[in-house]
């Protein structure tokens, strides 16, 4: 059946459990990625954070993350200890302890994206260039309308 064809509500169901699934499939396919590092799902979450956004407070990755401060202090001591991250004082307010992503965090976060986007690539062998930036297009579309909420 076409989608004009449909009730909206039947294509929002649709669309929803589409997402879903694919979610699950990138999370999945993700922790395959993973098993040949010895990092744990959580901490890629954290170290994907501190890549992207560069240092935090313990208070901000939490926040990021949605864990408690405490369970976020327990994961980034074990990734100061496997050399990942590191403690550092804000220069402006020596109160303040950021963390920061060292060599080796950067190198496992940087391997195993790059793994993520073959992956996907491969998925995507078979659509149009047309049909990836569509995609890309309304995929920044959904991100931008749901962060708006």
């Amino acid at each position: 059946m076409e989608c004009d064809e449909k009730d909206q509500w039947e294509i929002v169901a649709e669309i929803e459990k589409d997402l879903r699934y694919i979610s699950g499939i990138i999370k999945q396919k993700g922790r395959e990625i993973l098993s040949n590092y010895t990092i744990t799902p959580p901490q890629f979450v954290a170290l994907q954070w501190l890549f992207e956004e560069g240092d935090m407070t313990i208070g901000e990755l939490s926040n990021k993350m949605f864990l408690a401060c405490s369970t976020t202090t327990d994961l980034v001591d074990r990734m100061e200890k496997n050399q990942l991250v590191m403690r550092v004082k804000d220069s402006s307010d020596r109160r303040v302890v950021r963390i920061h992503l060292l060599e080796e965090g950067t190198r496992i976060i940087d391997e195993v994206i790059k793994k993520r986007q073959l992956y996907l690539k491969e998925v995507l062998r078979n659509f149009s260039n047309e049909e990836v930036c569509l995609l890309k297009k309304n995929l920044i579309k959904l991100h931008q309308g749901m962060r708006e909420e």
